[in-house]
């Protein structure tokens, strides 16, 4: 792909150009669970439901800058809505699909939004509830074709219908045109692990300055001939620059997984060249492969531990595209015929390039697999407030355990703390109706405060060591990163969810949740059997099993930074029990909140120092 010159214009701008040059090819693909498989929509057809939409919005009385919240899962309609809403000069307020209807309350009352385009009727049903408390607030837009319950809910077909009959269709052209790059694209309320959501103002021009970085920094790896399988939540900025702006500024197709649970399924039907994801997705797939090797015949249990072993010498020379010594390039061959090549077809991962890991560490047992199976993982880095994209694995030279060099606009340093700073055309604009968190998040000469611990080595390449708001400083006042622990202790197939606790305490613990499926495999094997959760984790035998995996997993860490105890808990931590947030991070105050009476009974009164 040639290098893109994406400076001064606008989102829409961009989506215009490219639907002239594509015209009736896909442009994204969705399962139609009546026919049993994926339907194409074409670049001109998004356009025309795109302007529909627009004017529609125009009929309704929406100004330049004025804020339409999109509540809604993954789908062609979000795109629909987000580009209709961005040709007009309005403002997109994502919610995040899964998010209740008090926390929507909260963003379409902070942000002022009059409208809400909403995907399900159960969407339709919080909108509705939230719009009690919130004056102004107008129509509500459901996708689904649905029963609407009063005049002030549209269906998506109905408002499409309407704004094919609206009669100043240029409108929608004129106020594309007048979109100036700094002007506000979107409000993106923030996970809110530590109080109310913040809400961070990106414009067009953050969103294609990343954009650009990405496409032009990786221009020999992307085409239009990819195909991306979209599942992160849109709502999200790392999916919508990364699995929305991106491909759609590269010309690539987008498929939409139905959702996060059938992600494998739908990679087998869609067999995507490229994926965006948390770690979350990569440790699944890891734990399962490892979890079924038992089951596997003594031969192919000794075949894959050859492979993996092969794999691991195989590591230096994919991760600098190196050609290989020939005795091992056979052995790669080998063994890539005989185990990989099969792992990569069943999980519909034969077409795949490369695959993007973002959003929270990515282990690196996790990595190593993957890239030694010939899956290139490319860990990066960023925050809402950046776009999100600062920093990048490249393919020609991955270094496990890192989030790679900054982009070629971006500038990085650490701090005299230790703080990762950024500065770059994909930094925000501030928080909404917040100038005071704006300033405090800013330095004196204008870089961006990340709240994350990091270095940086000598090829650039930053690693991030820890959040500086969850650094646990234990009774003796030694500083502890519960990040870099966490992921270590993932990397055991038996352990699904931990959260390390010991801020002003005299020793570390743990609160961890197995992965019950796995350990069922083992009890299995063992000859015991549980009948529900509880009894599992309340197993002699499982404590056992975690204890040893806790051994071996914290063998490198310092004698200050080992767990002296812990809690198995029989129940995983989601959105809904309040624990996660909806990018899949511990809500550790809450977590330390709801189980604070298993927490203190791992400090009894003149316990261990």
């Amino acid at each position: 792909m040639s290098t893109l010159n994406l400076k001064n214009t606008s989102i829409p701008v961009v989506f215009q150009d490219q639907v002239a040059k594509y015209g009736d090819r896909a442009c994204v693909a969705y399962r139609d669970n009546k026919l049993g498989k994926y339907v194409d929509i074409s670049w001109n057809e998004m356009n025309r439901m795109v302007r529909q939409l627009g004017c529609y919005l125009l009929s309704t009385g929406v100004k330049k800058g004025d804020r339409v919240a999109l509540f809604s899962q993954n789908r062609p309609e979000w795109w629909i809505s987000d580009m209709a809403i961005l040709s007009i000069g309005a403002v997109n307020v994502p919610i995040y699909a899964t998010n209740s209807a008090e926390e929507s309350r909260y963003i379409l009352s902070n942000s002022g939004a009059k409208i809400c385009i909403a995907g399900t009727k159960d969407h339709m049903e919080k909108i509705q509830e939230a719009k009690k408390k919130v004056p102004g607030f107008k129509t509500t837009i459901v996708i689904d074709d649905v029963k609407v319950p009063n005049k002030s809910v549209i269906t998506f077909a109905e408002a499409l219908k309407k704004g094919a009959a609206y009669k100043n269709q240029g409108e929608i052209d004129r106020r594309t045109k007048a979109i100036k790059p700094h002007d506000l694209a979107t409000i993106i309320y923030t996970s809110g692990t530590t109080g109310d959501p913040k809400g961070v103002m990106l414009t067009h021009d953050n969103f294609i300055s990343d954009a650009r970085q990405i496409s032009n920094d990786f221009s020999e790896y992307i085409n239009d001939t990819h195909v991306l399988l979209s599942f992160l939540p849109l709502s999200h900025s790392l999916e919508r620059t990364a699995g929305y702006y991106f491909p759609l500024f590269a010309g690539c197709k987008v498929a939409f997984a139905e959702d996060f649970s059938k992600v494998v399924d739908n990679m087998k039907e869609v067999r995507p060249t490229f994926i965006i994801s948390v770690p979350r997705l990569y440790e699944k797939i890891h734990s399962v492969i490892l979890s079924r090797l038992p089951e596997a015949s003594k031969a192919k249990q000794f075949l894959f531990k050859l492979a993996v072993a092969t794999a691991k010498e195989n590591l230096p020379y994919v991760c600098t595209d190196k050609p290989l010594p020939l005795l091992l390039g056979l052995r790669v061959k080998l063994f890539d015929k005989l185990v990989f090549s099969k792992f990569r077809e069943g999980l519909g991962m034969d077409r795949m390039e490369f695959a993007v890991s973002g959003g929270a560490p990515l282990s690196v047992s996790d990595a190593e697999f993957f890239i030694g199976m010939k899956i290139k993982i490319l860990e990066g880095f960023g925050l809402t407030e950046t776009t999100p994209v600062t920093n990048v694995n490249p393919p020609w030279h991955i270094k496990p355990g890192t989030v790679g060099p900054a982009l070629s606009e971006t500038k990085v340093r650490i701090s005299d703390d230790g703080e990762l700073q950024i500065k770059g055309p994909q930094v925000m604009k501030g928080y909404y109706k917040n100038p005071k968190a704006t300033k405090e998040v800013f330095t004196k000469d204008g870089w961006f405060r990340t709240g994350d611990l990091a270095r940086i080595d000598d090829d650039g390449y930053v690693t991030i060591t820890g959040r500086i708001k969850d650094i646990i400083v234990t009774a003796g006042g030694k500083n502890i990163s519960p990040q870099n622990i966490e992921s270590s202790l993932k990397a055991s197939k038996y352990i699904e969810q931990v959260a390390i606790i010991g801020d002003r305490r005299k020793y570390l613990s743990a609160l961890i949740i197995p992965s019950f499926e796995n350990v069922q495999k083992w009890a299995k094997s063992k000859g015991l059997t549980f009948s529900t959760n509880r009894d599992m984790v309340n197993s002699k035998e499982v404590h056992d099993l975690i204890q040893g995996e806790i051994t071996r997993e914290m063998k490198s860490y310092a004698r200050v930074e080992q767990i002296r105890k812990f809690s198995l808990l029989d129940a995983e931590w989601t959105q809904d029990t309040g624990e996660i947030t909806p990018s899949l991070k511990v809500k550790r105050k809450v977590v330390e909140e709801k189980y604070k009476d298993i927490i203190e009974s791992m400090y009894p009164a003149g316990g261990a120092d």
